[in-house]
């Protein structure tokens, strides 16, 4: 248990970081489709937009939490 403990005070990477990169691809992935479709829904790539914002943000703040 302590040395569990001693690895996880070590490292600053969470499993969880690679899931919030990958929803990030996605979400833009999802935006480029909405703008390229034919009928433009404006709620939805409004509301792609503000996701994909959050989800940049919380990039940014988990890689500089990475290199700090």
């Amino acid at each position: 248990m302590l040395l569990a403990e001693a690895a996880s005070a070590t490292t600053k990477f969470n499993g969880f970081d690679i899931f919030v990169i990958l929803f990030t691809i996605i979400i833009s992935i999802g935006l480029v489709r909405l703008v390229k479709a034919p009928k433009k829904n404006l709620f939805a790539i409004g509301f792609t937009i503000v996701s994909l914002l959050v989800f940049l943000i919380t990039d940014y703040a988990m890689i500089k939490n990475w290199l700090s």
